[in-house]
């Protein structure tokens, strides 16, 4: 199999650690893609030219993190990161779409600030950095729950992916006044699968 990446990209990151965490590193081999540039052969894998991006065996391929983790979570008939049953379930839904809000809003984000500076909008920085900060503000008491205290899952990934945008976004200052979800975001992000796929600066 093959998983289309690009170093920067927070969503590729998610499906890179879960690789890792699974142990599937000789399954699944990892290609660099070329996005946001006219007329890449990577259009030609995936027309969408978003990343990432699984190529299975059988020559299908995938789009977004969320289904292409589930595949490789199930590849080995040993699932680590399905959601768990009732309530708990529940709870872990409400917090994985807590912690894609904080990814989606600093992609966005992101995205914006390499642009062109007489391209960029301050209104969308604006909305973001104001976001970000309402967010890392809900986090710091949502941090404390027992699913992002216990075995690690998507939702841990998801929200430490979103953090880890900070190397890239200088104005990014999420830990002022967040001393807990700081202090969680560094015990998490020096587990191995999360250094060899920190993103670039």
């Amino acid at each position: 199999m093959k998983l289309y990446i690009t170093a920067g990209s927070p969503y590729a990151r998610i499906a890179r650690i879960v690789i890792l965490e699974k142990g599937l590193e000789g399954r699944v081999e990892i290609v660099p893609a070329q996005t946001r540039l006219a007329e890449s052969p990577y259009y030609r894998v995936n027309p969408s030219g978003r990343v990432p991006y699984l190529v299975r065996d059988d020559g299908v391929g995938m789009e977004g993190s969320a289904v292409i983790c589930r595949y490789l979570d199930h590849l080995d008939g040993r699932q680590v990161f399905d959601l768990p049953a009732g309530d708990p379930g529940w709870e872990a839904r409400r917090l994985g779409a807590l912690a894609s809000s904080v990814l989606d809003g600093l992609a966005v984000w992101g995205r914006e600030i390499v642009r062109p500076e007489n391209e960029q909008s301050p209104t969308i920085i604006r909305h973001e950095t104001d976001r970000a900060r309402r967010m890392a503000d809900l986090w710091e008491t949502e941090i404390e729950h027992p699913l992002m205290r216990g075995a690690l899952n998507l939702v841990q990934i998801t929200l430490a992916c979103a953090l880890g945008l900070e190397v890239r976004n200088p104005q990014l200052r999420w830990r002022p006044q967040h001393p807990k979800l700081s202090a969680w975001f560094d015990r998490i992000a020096a587990r191995p699968s999360f250094t060899a796929t920190a993103p670039p600066h």
